[in-house]
């Protein structure tokens, strides 16, 4: 693949939040924190940064209305938004290096569940979250779709505030699984790719699933790629350390179990891994920590596999685009 200068992630928000303090409950998830607590927001975000994070992640995946209420999110949505964006950019700024922000944008209905999504409902609720979020980030992350058609939809709807768009698929992950990489709908791992680049991708990652199955989906992508031409486009993971879980359709049935097995020295075997595949993007996601990334961001400087700093425009070359709508 084209693209060979490895950029780090942070890891998982909401656990790391649950790690140091914050309120942390469902339905509403990392949400509250930004409600109740946001300079522990501030906070997390600063422990990833020391970690060796060269982007991090809005704490908005929570911001929806099954999570916060439909009324709150109604009139409070976007302020959240705003606020989590906010936030993510003064811990970047504080970093004392180039620190990217990412805008989260998650599954509006729920993750895991493509069967729940409702594209003519969609849009609305995202462009809530975007319009909020825009004036802060440097690039969209769109995060743990189950189903192309629900990061088409996305990627339709942060085209109103251009950044470059990264979007990431959630994969089955079902213990024992030997079959080809797929998205929670069925899909095959290729043939999302090559439609998620169509749209107009720069990255498309996997994400929120066991590391064990992310290694497949990496080669499939990076084929699928080669295939058409695009080395170009890169691709990434940030796997989870839940427990295998069974396919479910309860949206948020309870606070998934960790696993005990994935230190930071075992996750980086996995990331090894997922370079060697032709990962160019790697992170954690649910229950990866601050030393995870660290671990991974050693690693990286000793083996000089790490070099200068990912060109995503800076924020203030895209502030001139922005037209801001809403203020906390």
């Amino acid at each position: 693949m084209g693209n060979n200068r490895t950029i780090i992630l942070d890891g998982g928000m909401g656990r790391q939040l649950a790690r140091i303090g914050a309120p942390f409950r469902m339905p509403e998830w990392s949400a509250l924190a930004l409600i109740e607590a946001p300079d522990l927001v501030e906070r997390a975000h600063a422990q990833f940064i020391a970690g060796g994070a060269e982007v991090i992640t809005t704490n908005s995946y929570s911001i929806l209305p099954h999570q916060i209420g439909k009324d709150y999110f109604k009139s409070n949505g976007c302020r959240l938004a705003d606020l989590a964006g906010r936030l993510a950019r003064s811990a970047a700024d504080k970093a004392g290096r180039k620190v990217k922000v990412a805008g989260s944008i998650p599954p509006p209905f729920g993750s895991y569940q493509p069967n729940k999504f409702d594209a003519d409902c969609a849009p609305a609720i995202l462009d809530i979250l975007i319009t909020g979020l825009a004036q802060h980030v440097d690039v969209w992350l769109i995060e743990t779709q189950s189903s192309t058609a629900e990061a088409h939809t996305a990627l339709k709807a942060a085209a109103r505030f251009p950044r470059p768009i990264w979007v990431s698929y959630t994969l089955k992950d079902e213990a024992g699984r030997t079959e080809p990489a797929e998205l929670r709908s069925g899909e095959p791992v290729a043939d999302a790719v090559r439609a998620t680049v169509q749209w107009g991708a720069q990255a498309v990652l996997f994400n929120c699933s066991q590391p064990e199955v992310m290694a497949a989906a990496v080669s499939a992508g990076v084929e699928a790629l080669r295939a058409i031409g695009r080395g170009d486009v890169r691709i990434g993971v940030y796997a989870n350390t839940f427990e295998p879980e069974p396919p479910s359709d309860a949206a948020y049935a309870g606070i998934s179990e960790m696993r005990a097995d994935v230190s930071p020295q075992r996750y980086l075997a996995f990331v090894e891994q997922w370079l060697a595949s032709g990962a160019s993007i790697v992170g954690g996601c649910c229950g990866i920590g601050p030393e995870h990334i660290a671990e991974i961001a050693e690693y990286l400087r000793s083996t000089a596999t790490q070099p200068k700093r990912v060109a995503i425009p800076s924020h203030e070359e895209l502030q001139h685009d922005v037209c801001v709508v809403c203020r906390a």
